[in-house]
């Protein structure tokens, strides 16, 4: 039988104001609430003096992704991850494309239903190597990922988050003790940006990355969405890839995705494939090795080099992985230079498949 979700689960990152309030202090925005009320994630809550998270236990649904849908194409690549998220944000991005998810304000978002040990064992049942935290970010109902994480590890499951980085440094710690990769989606390189589109700031995000490469082994991948108009032009995109090689060194991917209109940003256009080529070649220039563009079928641009004869390593379209020159190390078959990220052989692909599942329920071979 499953074990029901509390609907209050306590937390430990806040602080008691004189005047009654609580403030939580997960993100930067450092909510003041009153008793009953929502911080702008929607999912934490002051409830009796403290604040609770009200989705631990909930989600809006699970899915068998393939690792490089995160993306992920250096963290076990061709493998299979359980992914799930719940409902909320605590950055309101105009550009948002999982609005549905992460904007929602509805309890009926949360449908699905299952504690950390219960998930940990689907994703085992089901073949998954890791379990993804991510659709909406993780940051908000971090005591849901963080068990389900270390429910996961004693099965020998990893813990991926997928998160925009936007925490504060004590939950930051906390969180990525138990996450053994990471994307981490920078909105832009301006202060601007991250204001007046995203209602957040862009300096704890470079905290976060900063932390993570210096402070943690946990392997971190970045995405930044171009676009038109408003974070892809030639002085952005070398001010990015300059601090990018500076602080975090050349061998952190970094992906370079294609924006659709979406949410409350219908008026721009698509992204053109030679915007994301540009900024590709503009990352390349700064002397980073594993620069991608997403979101698009460029295999071309989608595939992974070697950085010594620069040959390359990993075939991919999107999802699809093609020819594999790697071994079981990571080293390139033909020059033998070390691929920095984790492998194991044989990489097969779990290509392009997105398989939603009900984890009380029993793998149905013919989907995998």
């Amino acid at each position: 039988m499953l074990q029901e979700p509390p609907e209050h689960f306590s937390t430990q990152y806040w602080t008691a104001l004189e005047d009654g309030r609580v403030q939580c202090d997960a993100c930067p925005r450092h909510c003041q609430l009153r008793e009953g009320k929502r911080g702008t994630c929607f999912v934490r809550m002051h409830h009796q003096g403290e604040i609770t998270l009200t989705s631990y236990g909930r989600s809006s649904g699970y899915c068998i992704d393939p690792i490089e849908k995160k993306p992920l194409n250096h963290f076990y690549p061709g493998s299979r991850v359980l992914s799930f998220g719940t409902a909320g944000c605590n950055l309101t991005c105009q550009f948002c494309q999982n609005w549905d998810i992460s904007k929602s304000r509805k309890v009926d978002t949360l449908a699905d239903s299952a504690m950390p040990e219960e998930i940990a064992k689907a994703a085992q049942r089901y073949g998954c190597d890791s379990v993804a935290y991510t659709y909406n970010d993780p940051v908000i109902f971090m005591e849901y990922a963080m068990d389900t994480a270390q429910a996961c590890h004693e099965l020998g499951i990893k813990s991926v988050a997928v998160s925009a980085g936007y925490m504060c440094e004590k939950p930051r710690e906390d969180f990525y003790r138990h996450m053994d990769a990471v994307n981490i989606d920078l909105k832009a390189f301006s202060e601007d940006f991250y204001h007046k589109i995203c209602h957040g700031q862009l300096q704890p995000v470079l905290d976060t990355l900063l932390y993570l490469k210096k402070e943690t082994d946990v392997w971190v991948e970045i995405t930044t969405l171009l676009i038109p108009g408003e974070n892809d032009s030639d002085q952005e995109l070398h001010a990015l890839s300059a601090w990018f090689a500076e602080h975090l060194g050349p061998d952190v991917p970094l992906h370079f995705s294609a924006f659709h209109p979406d949410f409350k940003m219908m008026d721009k256009p698509r992204t053109p494939l030679a915007t994301l080529r540009r900024a590709r070649k503009i990352a390349l220039s700064h002397g980073l090795h594993y620069v991608y563009c997403g979101n698009v079928h460029d295999a071309a641009s989608d595939s992974t080099y070697c950085p010594n004869c620069q040959k390359e390593v990993i075939e991919r379209d999107w999802y699809e992985l093609g020819a594999i020159h790697l071994d079981n190390q990571g080293h390139c078959n033909h020059c033998g230079t070390i691929i920095a990220g984790h492998f194991t052989a044989p990489i097969q692909g779990f290509g392009r498949r997105r398989i939603p599942v009900k984890l009380n329920q029993s793998p149905n071979d013919s989907a995998f």
